[in-house]
């Protein structure tokens, strides 16, 4: 684990579960795997608090242990898993894209608590919808409990493997998505107000709090969000874009037909999606798309013709059968490289586009291909060469490896440049978060006096206060710390999304370089 990635995942545990839980988890992800008496004195806390932290970490998946053959457990961090804390926006941003609200909340509840039952998230989701009711309007648990079926249907969500040393077996792939079935049929209530519940006798708010002893009817049955299922997702949304930019609008719907008809079906390492017959995709095409039978066939000759082999033809039977090549986007990461790295400049990017063209290249061949001066050549290759975006390969034309009867060859190192940008893009997260955090440190006071005037409005509107009343509450925040308040908001918007536009370009390096070491 490099030292970026360590910095990153020390920045993203303490942003999410707070310093102590940051300690154990960074003590975990320097060492390896260690028993909780190693633990307890490496980070200096007290056994209580680092077994809490523990605690925390094994629920939200970020933490494995294991039973020793001599009786210790010990436990290991998952670095990987650590890092995709960066990533919890964009899921919950996607399932809010396709499922609404009652999908956005779930997804949400369940990266929130780690895992959770189906019943215990279905009632926490119906409440929350409800507290955004108007009174007396409720929200039927059944809206929520078939938007949660929908998500684990198509393996957005799943149960949680039996814990390690657990008398139960592990489910097998089909059970991983088998919804429990629950007579869910309350209703999701608008929370009262305080002084409402604090007119209530203690045994009818214990009542409605739901107060009692008896295990719910899933007890024992925990799901979690399945993030492979996330990455597929935004691979397949990654892979529509390219062709649309490449061709044109109705080849990526195509694309986007088959993807989606083999989404459940396709392994998440796969190269290529399940064949898939010409009639088939027909009919599964959206209905505004008006193209026939023809013209569907024409497009993916069109696709399979194409040299990048985007779609590839498996087959004659049932209209001709095709699949879609995983690897497809990928495989563009070569071109993209100079695109990412723009502190070198156009020049650099013109010689390593050449370089990826030409394989192997002499200095004098790169200056007279490139059409840029010797001088200039020899220091881009070399300012390259340092920052292993380049490699040079010597081949000597006698034994004794004279310089004089050597051929110096430049070639370009993908895998190498790939895992040097996810370095910088590490670095570049991890700056952006320390930099949002200062901001809201310097700001902490304002912050916090903002948030008072606004929960003192909240409460007098409800209270039906006059407008006059607002107006002098909202008086208590001057001009000048509105203005301070704008700015502060606008850098922190800023810095959010740059985070985001760095994470893109981490899964798609991620992804490259993942394929590439199982090939």
């Amino acid at each position: 684990m490099t030292q970026a990635e360590l910095r990153l995942c020390s920045l993203l545990l303490r942003e999410h579960f707070g310093e102590i839980v940051e300690k154990v988890g960074n003590s975990l992800l320097r060492t390896g795997p260690r028993p909780l008496r190693l633990l307890v004195g490496d980070t200096g806390l007290l056994p209580d608090q680092v077994k809490k932290a523990l605690c925390v970490l094994i629920q939200h998946n970020l933490v494995l242990y294991e039973l020793q053959p001599r009786g210790t457990v010990e436990y290991e961090a998952q670095s990987e898993r650590v890092l995709r804390l960066l990533r919890y926006p964009r899921y919950i941003y996607t399932a809010k894209t396709l499922y609404g609200d009652p999908g956005e909340l779930l997804v949400e509840e369940l990266l929130l608590h780690g895992h959770l039952p189906m019943s215990s998230a279905v009632a926490r989701v119906a409440e929350r919808l409800a507290d955004t009711m108007e009174d007396g309007k409720t929200l039927d648990h059944m809206e929520v409990s078939s938007t949660f079926v929908r998500l684990a249907d198509t393996h957005f969500i799943q149960r949680c493997p039996p814990a390690p040393g657990s008398p139960q077996d592990p489910p097998a792939e089909r059970d991983l998505y088998l919804v429990p079935r629950l007579s869910l049929g309350g209703k999701g209530k608008r929370r009262r107000s305080c002084e409402e519940e604090e007119g209530q006798p203690q045994a009818k708010r214990q009542k409605q709090e739901g107060g009692s002893s008896e295990p719910p009817p899933d007890d024992g049955i925990y799901w979690q969000v399945n993030l492979e299922r996330f990455h597929q997702h935004f691979r397949d949304q990654a892979l529509v874009s390219a062709v649309a930019s490449r061709m044109d609008q109705t080849s990526s719907e195509v694309v986007r037909t088959m993807l989606r008809m083999s989404e459940v079906t396709t392994a998440s390492g796969a190269a290529h999606t399940q064949p898939l017959s010409s009639n088939e995709i027909f009919r599964s095409l959206p209905a505004g798309y008006n193209i026939g039978k023809p013209v569907l066939d024409q497009y993916l000759a069109l696709l399979a013709d194409d040299p990048l082999e985007l779609v590839g033809k498996a087959g004659d039977s049932g209209g001709g059968t095709y699949t879609v090549s995983i690897l497809f986007l990928e495989l563009g990461i070569p071109k993209k490289i100079p695109k990412s790295w723009n502190s070198f400049g156009s020049r650099c990017a013109r010689i390593f586009r050449l370089l990826l063209r030409k394989k192997h290249l002499e200095q004098k061949q790169v200056e007279d291909f490139a059409m840029v001066p010797a001088k200039e050549a020899k220091d881009m290759l070399y300012r390259m060469l340092s920052e292993n975006l380049v490699s040079l390969q010597e081949i000597p034309k006698t034994p004794d490896h004279a310089p004089s009867r050597t051929f110096y060859l430049y070639t370009v190192n993908v895998m190498a440049a790939a895992r040097m940008l996810l370095h910088r893009c590490y670095q570049s997260v991890a700056n952006l978060m320390e930099r949002r955090q200062h901001e809201m440190r310097e700001n902490k006071r304002l912050l916090e006096k903002s948030q008072r005037v606004e929960a003192i409005l909240a409460s007098m509107q409800a209270t039906g206060a006059e407008a006059a009343q607002l107006r002098e509450v909202e008086e208590m925040i001057t001009g000048p710390e509105r203005q301070q308040l704008e700015s502060l908001k606008r850098s922190v918007n800023k810095l959010d999304a740059s985070e985001n536009q760095v994470d893109e370009t981490i899964f798609i390096l991620e992804a490259f370089i993942r394929s590439t070491t199982r090939r």
